[in-house]
């Protein structure tokens, strides 16, 4: 068993993932080993790749009427993000380094210097099915593709 698997399995079993998503990610994970006959029948099933990444903020069901009751939907554009990925590679070094140290500050460990567009599609292959579900009886957030 590869160490990928085992970790799949793992987040399985620790509740941390449901069982349709340790099936995609083993999936992805044993796709390469498949070979060319299998990436036929995959790609006559396989959607058509997702063009938004939506993330949406509603009230909850134990939301009363004299709470907030905001609504947020945001549709970003997968081609935005592609070039976003690509301007960021056209940022000085200077400036990409007072951009992270400000990241950090604000607590998010992101190091754009660490973005490239060749693994880009990759990634958002991986995100394809992805969605986020999180529900805390005052409002409810969704992250997906579509």
């Amino acid at each position: 068993m590869t160490e990928n698997r085992r970790q799949i399995l793992d987040m399985l079993a620790e509740g941390k993932i449901n069982v349709d998503e340790a099936e995609r990610l083993l999936g992805l994970v044993e796709a390469p080993a498949g070979g060319g006959s299998g990436s036929t029948e995959a790609g006559a099933t396989r959607k058509s790749p997702p063009r938004y990444l939506r993330v949406v903020v509603e009230p909850g069901p134990d939301t009363s009427d004299g709470q907030c009751r905001e609504r947020v939907n945001v549709r970003i554009p997968m081609a935005m993000i592609r070039a976003g990925v690509k301007l960021a590679a056209l940022i000085p070094t200077h400036a990409m380094d007072k951009v992270n140290e400000k990241l950090q500050q604000r607590g998010m460990g992101v190091d754009l210097s660490n973005l490239k567009a060749e693994g880009l599609e990759q990634m958002l292959e991986a995100m394809a099915e992805m969605e986020v579900d999180v529900q805390d009886g005052k409002q409810q957030v969704r992250v997906y593709m579509e």
